[in-house]
């Protein structure tokens, strides 16, 4: 077993040679780390069809908790433009990240139908706290993220007034001091 430190993006094998374990993944026929860490070549179980060493990056503990393709992440939308939404990832399932982590929302992931239809503007605005999941790692500067499933979208956001509002459907949300409505891709939660 060989170990060696990396950072995101470090190239750590040739996929023809070894298979991209935990903290790892293939991009064409290169395996990249995904997470600063130790590097290590593991031998495969004797009884894998698939004979390949595995190499895979163990995490420091600080950054143990990281996003993954799947993951629910919760997080703060903090600027929304015509084709996507930056949101800055506070929480990975039910956990708090130790440093912030970058994500978007584009255009095609907000929601499941309609999916030309969909306004950025009326379905995110800065501050509002998201449910998403992560679709990919994406590129070098953010994680993808897809709102396009009903348990996923705003989860909380503040009105004008400065007051939590409340859904009123699945593309309202309410200020209950103003009685204003404005346009969201809401969540649905409980039941």
């Amino acid at each position: 077993m060989t170990t060696e430190l990396v950072t995101p993006g470090d190239v750590i094998g040739k996929a023809s040679e070894l298979k991209a374990g935990k903290g790892a993944y293939v991009n064409d026929t290169t395996i990249y780390a995904s997470l600063t860490g130790t590097r290590r070549i593991v031998s495969p179980l004797p009884e894998s069809l698939d004979q390949r060493a595995i190499v895979e990056v163990t995490g420091h503990k600080a950054h143990a908790l990281i996003p993954e393709p799947g993951s629910v992440v919760i997080g703060r939308v903090t600027k929304v433009m015509a084709r996507m939404a930056s949101v800055d990832i506070l929480c990975v399932g039910s956990k708090a990240v130790y440093e912030k982590f970058p994500g978007i929302i584009r255009q095609q992931d907000v929601r499941a139908t309609e999916i030309d239809k969909v306004d950025m503007h009326l379905s995110y605005h800065a501050g509002d706290i998201v449910r998403a999941m992560v679709l990919s790692l994406g590129d070098a500067r953010a994680y993808y993220l897809s709102t396009a499933k009903n348990e996923l979208g705003v989860v909380s956001a503040e009105s004008a007034a400065g007051e939590t509002m409340v859904p009123i459907s699945w593309t309202e949300m309410q200020c209950p001091l103003s009685g204003q409505t404005e346009q969201r891709k809401v969540a649905k939660v409980g039941s």
